[in-house]
């Protein structure tokens, strides 16, 4: 398997603003889900298992939950448990250990041994073959701990 970015997630302070400047600019489709403040954002199109039609990554937009909300990026591992091992082995840390995407597969978020916000990195396991384009809306729909950077103020389900 290629460890390759499968979804990515940019959180913005206006999202009205960057929805327009990011669809202006490369022509994305940026569209509300059913999530709280949560938009896919599509940068090529998709079957209707939600895989991409040709090349490219799929991933979403929300409104910052604190200053230091970075970008993450979802990466593609045959199994978490074992990249989460293999993270910490190297210097890493787990700061959301493995989590279930009900339906779609398992994540959990790490960080680099430098603690790079935005170099952190998202783990994902694929459920089946299918794509988890989705994805990314679920780390601030947790009850995820305050402490970490991310999150100070979880979301929920609408």
């Amino acid at each position: 398997m290629d460890h390759t970015i499968v979804h990515f997630e940019i959180p913005v302070n206006d999202v009205e603003k960057l929805k327009k400047f990011y669809s202006d600019l490369f022509g994305w489709k940026i569209e509300k889900t059913q999530f709280n403040e949560y938009y896919s954002v599509s940068t090529v199109p998709v079957d209707e298992m939600g895989n991409p039609l040709r090349p490219g990554v799929n991933g979403g937009m929300m409104k910052k939950q604190n200053p230091e909300h970075k970008p993450i990026n979802y990466i593609g591992v045959e199994s978490v448990e074992e990249y989460s091992k293999k993270i910490t082995a190297l210097g890493g840390q787990i700061i959301m250990p493995k989590t279930e995407i009900p339906g779609m597969g398992w994540f959990a978020l790490a960080l680099d041994p430098d603690g790079n916000n935005s170099a952190s990195s998202r783990i994902l396991r694929r459920l089946h073959s299918r794509k988890c384009i989705f994805s990314s809306f679920l780390l601030p729909l947790l009850n995820v701990p305050s402490n970490n950077g991310y999150v100070k103020k979880p979301m929920v389900f609408s």
